[in-house]
């Protein structure tokens, strides 16, 4: 009995320390779900060489707060800004124009991360649930930082 007891609460104390990860999908999914219940969106572009887009991923986006923030108000969606995939999204076939050709960006990285100055990653776009940009940030963010975002 004393070693049963034991074993559930050995296990009862680890599960709010079992990590937890951000739900990303894709942009045809973001498509589905938006069609079923609209909500803010929230876009990762990163790349693979991009080293402030590592260092997001692995110190911002295994914050806890940042986890359930991304879970439960927004549609987090995490793209690679570079890749060669194809897809549909919103009856629009979009694509990396140029695959062949190194560091060429996809086109709905194009449309949506954008500026004056070309790129820079990582880059953080904030939409809301009519699909209008609210925030784009073209730099690392602290959790700090995207967290009063998210509170704005």
């Amino acid at each position: 009995m004393r070693i049963t007891l034991t074993f559930f609460l050995f296990l009862f104390l680890r599960l709010p320390i079992q990590a937890q990860e951000v739900n990303w999908i894709s942009f045809p999914q973001l498509s589905d779900s938006l069609k079923i219940n609209p909500k803010p969106v929230f876009i990762f572009f990163y790349t693979d060489w991009c080293s402030y887009c590592r260092k997001m991923e692995n110190e911002v986006f295994s914050n806890a707060e940042i986890i359930k923030e991304l879970n439960n108000k927004f549609y987090p969606v995490r793209f690679n800004a570079e890749s060669k995939d194809e897809f549909l999204f919103e009856g629009q076939l979009l694509k990396n124009s140029n695959p062949k050709s190194r560091n060429s960006i996809h086109e709905i990285a194009q449309l949506l991360a954008a500026r004056k100055q070309g790129y820079s990653f990582p880059t953080t776009i904030i939409l809301n649930k009519n699909f209008e940009v609210t925030h784009r940030n073209f730099s690392y963010l602290s959790s700090k930082k995207l967290l009063s975002l998210f509170k704005n």
